[in-house]
């Protein structure tokens, strides 16, 4: 089963027949797969750029219901590193491009979200989609990053609690149902503009695939 939902927060009420309720927080998280952009640990120029490709393995793999190995995914990713190559790709993609991707090697229909807010993440994510965002990488201030992080980024929103939304970060091999605080994800959701140095001034963007029915 992808999704599974928690009722928490129970709240005592007090009047005059002294009875209690529970106020319903609904936490949810989908069953997606993880894998680091790097399955094997080897942090080359290939694997640091490979964020945008291992987000769409992962829910590649999520909408399939099938397992995702490090074997695999190393596979998978060294594969579509070079069909993007060989079809003109640049290092950084946009959403609207992982969806064209995604489109041309597995048949997937997509929704590009525009002005997207975090009610609109939890509400994806209680029809049990799981999302995949574009970031201004530096702004996640990633303990688990190497340096400052980069510019740009990608990773896949899973599910959401009171402490914030729960991801898989493919930039850290300590990423899997890594919590971002909302405030912190929302200010670092940006898409690509095509230069490193405009990634601020991007769109706040988000990407729903599904397979053909």
């Amino acid at each position: 089963m992808h999704l599974q939902k928690f009722m928490i927060g129970c709240v005592l009420i007090l009047d005059a027949s002294l009875f209690s309720a529970c106020a319903a927080k609904p936490e949810v998280l989908l069953d997606v797969p993880f894998s680091p952009q790097s399955p094997d640990g080897t942090w080359d120029p290939l694997h640091e750029e490979a964020c945008e490709e291992m987000s769409l393995i992962m829910v590649r793999h999520f909408l399939e219901g099938t397992p995702l190995t490090r074997l695999d995914a190393e596979e998978e990713v060294q594969a579509m590193v070079a069909w993007e190559t060989e079809n003109g790709y640049g290092v950084d993609v946009s959403v609207a491009q992982v969806a064209d991707i995604a489109a041309a090697l597995y048949g997937y229909r997509a929704r590009v979200l525009t002005d997207v807010t975090a009610d609109t993440l939890r509400s994806e994510l209680s029809r049990g989609n799981a999302i995949i965002l574009p970031v201004a990488g530096r702004e996640l201030r990633n303990p688990f990053f190497e340096g400052e992080g980069p510019f740009y980024h990608m990773l896949v929103v899973i599910g959401y609690t009171e402490e914030g939304f729960i991801t898989h970060e493919p930039g850290t091999v300590r990423g899997e149902r890594y919590v971002y605080p909302e405030e912190v994800l929302m200010n670092a959701l940006h898409d690509w503009t095509g230069a490193k140095e405009q990634i601020a001034t991007g769109q706040k963007k988000a990407l729903i695939l599904r397979r053909e029915s």
